[in-house]
């Protein structure tokens, strides 16, 4: 009985965590909760400078540790660079975080053409494309778990980071964010099919909206307007987020695999009744 005590059931200290997108928003803070909880994290974007701030203040924070490796997940040659050092640091990766992602909003008359390949390929084909050569160092974890007969004990986990507007036709003209997270869906219960039976999980995160870059403009613009919609009254915290992360990563949620779990305070489920006219 002593596994279904709390500790044991959302211990993820000593785990090899890869959060893509990790100096910013939501991939700030799965990549801070990991550490707070004493993983081994490796945090990826385009700047190495806020990559290494970001290092720098979670190292700070501990107990865990951070590790800044740059790289622009839009370009082939980056995810290989990247699959690279951290194959020479890690024997095995236990937590893949695929968070990296982008926007673009216009109308639909104006859409370009280069935005949606530029979004669709970083949300949804480079997904796929850093699992694929991460799938040696995941493959390890899994086998390093142990085994019951054919049975994982401790499966590796992947972790993607969808949106609700995947899973609905969000108001905004973001045509390529949209059809490529709903894209990522799918892919990750693909992959929780395929993957499973190798000892790897797959499961998605469809955020609601959280303070980030790229929700900051319309948090400033219609930031109370979208409180008010929500049921819970608030946008998301960094707590919200990391809770949900912890829980897929550790033994709680080894038996989870293909789920799309929202994060969204009940937005996409709100009675439309049930909202307050008056803050409307």
């Amino acid at each position: 009985m002593d596994s279904l005590k709390s500790h044991g059931l959302f211990d993820v200290a000593g785990k090899v965590v890869l959060v893509t997108g990790g100096s910013r928003g939501i991939g700030k803070m799965i990549a801070a909760g990991f550490v707070a909880n004493g993983a081994k994290v490796y945090i990826s974007s385009r700047s190495a400078k806020d990559c290494d701030a970001t290092a720098k203040e979670l190292n700070e924070a501990g107990p865990g540790t951070c590790i800044p490796v740059p790289a622009d997940l839009q370009k082939l040659e980056q995810v290989d660079m990247l699959v690279r050092e951290l194959s020479a640091k890690e024997d095995v990766l236990h937590v893949l975080v695929n968070n990296a992602g982008a926007t673009w909003g216009e109308d639909i008359d104006e859409y370009p053409d280069a935005a949606f390949t530029k979004v669709m390929t970083l949300n949804t084909q480079r997904v796929f494309t850093l699992t694929q050569k991460c799938l040696p160092l995941l493959r390890a974890a899994a086998a390093r778990g142990g085994m019951d007969g054919d049975v994982y004990r401790d499966p590796a986990r992947i972790i993607n980071i969808g949106s609700v507007d995947g899973l609905r036709s969000p108001p905004q003209e973001t045509y390529a964010y949209s059809a490529s997270k709903a894209a990522l869906h799918h892919l990750s219960r693909h992959l929780a099919g395929r993957l499973g039976f190798e000892g790897i999980t797959c499961n998605t995160l469809a955020c609601g909206p959280f303070e980030s870059k790229m929700m900051a403009h319309t948090l400033r613009t219609k930031g109370d307007l979208i409180k008010t919609m929500n049921p819970l009254q608030r946008i998301g915290t960094p707590e919200d987020v990391t809770g949900a992360a912890v829980f897929l990563a550790s033994r709680a949620g080894s038996y989870v695999n293909g789920a799309t779990i929202t994060v969204d305070g009940g937005q996409i489920v709100a009675t439309r009744s049930m909202i307050p006219t008056a803050k409307l």
